[in-house]
């Protein structure tokens, strides 16, 4: 893995200004209201390389199609049409099969960007623009498994398409658009006000309950907290299971304890409009992960509870 993560490291600083010419080089024929396609292609492991860059364009905004080289001379040419662009991967620059459909991609007027692990190949000196993924040595012992050679076309291959999709302005509304069926998608198209859990779903308290009418509702209402109301319905609190068995730690009479005894007076909260992907993050990404937050508005009246779950399982 080290071999490999240097080799990536090595590859991303001889980029320079080519990673850009094969940016404009693409989108140019899109500009100019031909197809704008993208061919990938490449033969065996570069193939697979091939697919899953196609994979990340299609999803990111550049129309992609991979075509087998071996296909492309029985038919598969079709998918081809003037104004697109080609991108042709291979480790060794001297692909016979990549190199025969040079003349035909010439004569559709295809521009040539190559994904190549030698940039003074018979192929490289048939392409608009060379991204050099040449490698200092294989992962495996003996040199000769495509492995850090394979995982360079990958990566370069990532940053052309990460570079188009900023080109083109590519938002996550966009890729919500593309994913609408998958976990990506759901969560760059809901927000925390479509999923959390509202009115008798949820363990409503006041500031002046007792501990054991707080244990009580959470546990007819068990999602892991109790939100604490005060009589305006703004939030006073939150008080989650830990709090409650932290309080039963600290206290050997627990009878005259309150809501407003053991509740987090000042809890993460959340705005409705939060997209899910958002909200993921803001319970995730703290020193202190958080796995439930109340659902608050601008006045900071309580209208729900997000629970993690809720975020990973659909409730639409």
């Amino acid at each position: 893995m080290e071999i490999e993560a240097q080799a990536i490291l090595s590859a991303s600083t001889r980029l320079d200004r080519n990673l850009t010419s094969a940016v404009e080089l693409i989108l140019a024929h899109s500009d100019r209201g031909d197809s704008g396609k993208l061919v990938v292609t490449g033969l065996g492991k570069s193939g697979y390389v091939g697919r899953k860059i196609a994979a990340t364009l299609q999803s990111t905004g550049t129309p992609a199609v991979y075509l087998h080289p071996a296909e492309a001379a029985h038919g598969d040419l079709g998918v081809c049409q003037r104004g697109d662009s080609a991108l042709m991967i291979s480790k060794s620059g001297a692909t016979a099969e990549l190199l025969d459909l040079v003349p035909a991609f010439r004569e559709l007027r295809l521009s040539l960007v190559g994904i190549l692990g030698n940039a003074t190949s018979p192929l490289a000196h048939e392409m608009d623009v060379v991204l050099d993924a040449s490698v200092q040595r294989e992962a495996d012992p003996e040199g000769f498994t495509p492995t850090a050679s394979s995982a360079v076309a990958l990566a370069i291959g990532h940053a052309l398409a990460i570079a188009l999709m900023q080109a083109r302005g590519f938002t996550a509304e966009n890729f919500a658009r593309l994913h609408a069926g998958g976990q990506l998608g759901r969560n760059l198209r809901l927000r925390a006000g479509d999923v959390m859990h509202r009115g008798d779903e949820v363990a409503w308290v006041s500031p002046e309950d007792s501990l054991k009418h707080v244990v009580i509702a959470m546990s007819k209402r068990p999602l892991g907290a109790a939100c604490v109301v005060a009589p305006s319905g703004t939030l006073a609190g939150l008080i989650t299971d830990g709090d409650v068995r932290r309080a039963l730690q600290a206290q050997d009479d627990i009878r005259t304890l309150r809501a407003s005894d053991v509740m987090t007076a000042r809890p993460a909260t959340l705005g409705p409009d939060t997209l899910l992907h958002e909200a993921l993050a803001f319970m995730e990404d703290r020193p202190s992960q958080i796995s439930v937050a109340p659902v608050v508005d601008g006045a900071y009246r309580c209208l729900g509870l997000l629970r993690l779950h809720d975020i990973y399982q659909g409730r639409e």
